[in-house]
């Protein structure tokens, strides 16, 4: 979706919002630092795992759904600012059935704002599968109003162009669906093993036949675009990469406790202070 977006457009995610936050511009570093709650992380370490945030990347939200209807709004600033610029606005299964989905879809088509809603499919909304969740499972068609698309969201070409065309329909004629079949390999949460809900056999199938990195690797190989060599030394570099930026997100030192009263308002009052747990502690807000 990225390679098919600009950097000036907008994305907003819910709580998985880590692949997101590297394509949008922050570096391993700046990711993994978070998850250690380190001052190197893209939010100081105040985010940790579901706040992450750069510019026109809006995050990491931790309430189901709730990020939709920020998502149309974002789209409707847009739009008032006479930007040629889209929102994508990304959520799962799981929160497809929420009701303030449906209020933004009408906002969406009533002011016909430039927001590509995306529903990540992935077929389990925690451990509940979309047919025991949802009376209708056609996710592209939950918006009514405003068209939709289903694709295959294991296929890499396949989401880049669906991304192109949707980017093009949003910013002429306004909002539009896309549900992205895809699949998630390992539990909801640490507390999920993820397998008692679903056979062993089923994710082993989904890895061997549809893994997006391993059919895209297969088609840039029989197009002869690359090499297994330049392939390996690729992956030789992303280790060597994954593995130092790790190491340093377990040295890097914490934010001072101060600090946690910072960044509250973009630009507060000199003497603006902020209360602490105990009424008594008054601390200067920077």
């Amino acid at each position: 979706m990225e390679a098919a977006i600009t950097r000036d457009d907008a994305v907003i995610t819910a709580y998985r919002a880590h692949g997101w936050t590297y394509v949008r511009g922050i570096s391993v570093l700046g990711v993994l630092a978070e998850l250690t709650g380190r001052a190197s992380g893209c939010a100081k370490g105040k985010g940790g795992s579901m706040h992450m945030y750069t510019k026109n990347f809006y995050g990491g939200n931790g309430i189901v759904g709730a990020q939709v209807p920020l998502g149309a709004g974002i789209a409707f600033g847009l739009k008032y600012e006479n930007k040629p610029n889209i929102c994508v606005t990304l959520y799962g299964d799981g929160a497809a059935n929420q009701g303030q989905l449906f209020e933004a879809y009408n906002m969406a088509k009533l002011w016909n704002l430039p927001c590509v809603f995306v529903c990540e499919n992935n077929g389990y909304g925690m451990g509940t599968s979309v047919e025991r969740a949802s009376a209708s499972t056609d996710y592209y068609s939950r918006g009514d109003y405003i068209p939709g698309m289903r694709i295959d969201g294991m296929d890499v070409l396949a989401v880049r162009e669906a991304t192109k065309f949707a980017r093009e329909y949003a910013l002429n004629n306004g909002p539009i669906l896309i549900e992205a079949a895809t699949y998630r390999y390992h539990g909801h949460s640490m507390s999920d093993p993820g397998t008692s809900y679903r056979a062993r056999e089923e994710i082993k199938e989904m890895r061997e036949t549809r893994d997006p990195i391993t059919v895209f690797r297969r088609k840039i190989l029989e197009c002869s675009l690359v090499t297994p060599e330049e392939l390996k030394k690729v992956d030789i570099e992303v280790d060597k990469e994954i593995d130092k930026a790790a190491d340093q997100a377990k040295k890097d030192p914490e934010i001072p406790l101060g600090e946690l009263y910072n960044n509250i308002y973009i630009h507060p009052d000199p003497d603006y202070t902020v209360r602490g747990c105990d009424p008594s502690i008054r601390v200067i807000s920077h």
